[in-house]
C-alpha cells in the first residue's frame, strides 16, 4: 500500500504558475515539478473540496490549470469531525482564526488519516514552531498528525 499524500493547495498552484522572478518562489516551483515527476506516482494523492475551491479561484486560465492538475485525484469528505478538530487548532492558538483555511487542511488530513499533507505554507501549517502542538491536540482527539512537510523535504535519495 503506497502512503497517502493529502496535496494542499499551494502545491497545485506553484506546479501550474507562470516561472515567477522572485528567487524562492522559483525555486519552490521547480522543487515542486521535480516532486511531481519524480515522487507523485509513489504516492496515494487525495485532496479536498477546499482545495478544490481555492484551485478554482482567481485567474479563469490559471484556475483552469489548477483544475486539470486535481482531476484524477479523489476528494476528501469533510464533515462535522473536521470541522471540529479544525476548531480545535484555532482555539488552541497555534494557527490564527485569519487562517481556518489552513487549520481545515491540516484536520482534513489528520482525520482520513493521511501520512503526509504536502504544503509550501511554512506559516501556519509546515511549521516547526507549530507543529508539535498540533500532533497534540490531534491526539487529545483521537487523530494522529501527519509529517507536515513540503516537496523538498519528501524528494526521498
Amino acid at each position: 500500500m503506497k502512503p497517502k499524500v493529502y496535496i494542499e493547495t499551494t502545491i497545485i498552484s506553484y506546479l501550474t504558475a507562470r516561472p515567477s522572478r522572485d528567487l524562492v518562489v522559483a525555486a519552490h516551483q521547480e522543487l515542486t515539478v521535480e516532486w511531481c515527476n519524480r515522487r507523485r506516482h509513489q504516492f496515494s494523492l487525495f485532496v479536498s473540496r477546499l482545495v478544490v475551491d481555492e484551485a478554482s479561484a482567481g485567474d479563469s486560465e490559471m484556475a483552469s490549470r489548477r483544475l486539470a492538475e486535481l482531476l484524477d485525484i479523489p476528494i476528501l469528505a469533510s464533515n462535522e469531525e473536521a470541522r471540529e478538530l479544525a476548531k480545535r487548532f484555532l482555539d488552541s492558538r497555534l494557527i490564527p482564526m485569519k487562517a481556518i483555511d489552513d487549520a481545515s487542511h491540516v484536520a482534513l488530513a489528520a482525520m482520513h488519516g493521511m501520512d503526509y499533507l504536502l504544503t509550501w505554507n511554512c506559516r501556519h501549517i509546515a511549521n516547526a514552531e507549530i507543529v508539535r502542538g498540533l500532533a497534540e491536540v490531534c491526539e487529545m482527539a483521537g487523530y494522529a498528525l501527519p509529517m507536515l512537510c513540503t516537496p523538498e523535504q519528501l524528494m526521498g535519495d
